[in-house]
């Protein structure tokens, strides 16, 4: 049965050459593997996923009115899919991720999205919060911190490399705008302005 995958990581932990290297291994076995990603994540040009090692591949772009399922569905009337791929996962809304849920349901097409769990203050993004809610299969995807600890969050830097704590969720941007770091080194960095708004007492430890 065809399940909805959610492979979640913080920055630069490969999600796009992982997602890649999934295409490849399909189309070598003569399979049809159907890509997306965010039209508003166009750095490497439109409706283009890329990965920081120099892989790349084109894929369908999705807007937020942009109906997966129907799609989906369209394309694989044409040709057959076999499975279901989408980059930039965090930007999805909740009835995004209700249709590819639907895909893997209702044309038994597996679905396997890649995406950032939080954002620079450490909230859940909408797309990822659906996704963890109603994803069969929930895989994490290591990146380190310059501790050496895991990194599992995103922190938004000025062009002083200064930590940034307030704006719009969204900004588009790659190691020029974010850093992966712990927990500990992201609390540390956003001080008063944390992600659960407690400022670190007199003495902790960071």
């Amino acid at each position: 049965m065809a399940k909805l995958y959610f492979y979640y990581a913080s920055m630069n932990a490969g999600k796009s050459t992982v997602l890649l290297q999934a295409a490849f291994n399909y189309r070598e076995r003569g399979m049809n593997p159907l890509l997306f990603t965010a039209a508003i994540d166009d750095r490497a040009g439109a409706g283009i996923i890329a990965s920081r090692i120099g892989l790349s591949a084109p894929a369908a772009a999705f807007a937020a009115d942009t109906d997966l399922f129907a799609a989906v569905h369209a394309a694989h009337a044409a040709t057959p899919q076999h499975c279901v791929l989408v980059d930039e996962a965090q930007f999805l809304g909740r009835a995004q991720v209700s249709q590819l849920a639907q895909v893997a349901d209702d044309l038994a097409i597996p679905v396997l999205c890649y995406g950032l769990r939080t954002d620079f203050r450490g909230h859940l993004f909408e797309g990822s919060l659906w996704l963890l809610a109603l994803a069969d299969t929930l895989s994490e995807l290591k990146a380190v911190c310059d501790c050496g600890r895991k990194a599992t969050m995103n922190l938004r830097i000025d062009g002083q490399g200064r930590a940034v704590t307030s704006g719009a969720q969204t900004e588009i941007g790659g190691n020029d705008r974010y850093v992966a770091l712990c927990r500990r080194h992201f609390v540390a960095a956003l001080g008063s302005s944390g992600p659960d708004g407690r400022t670190r007492r007199e003495g902790e430890k960071q």
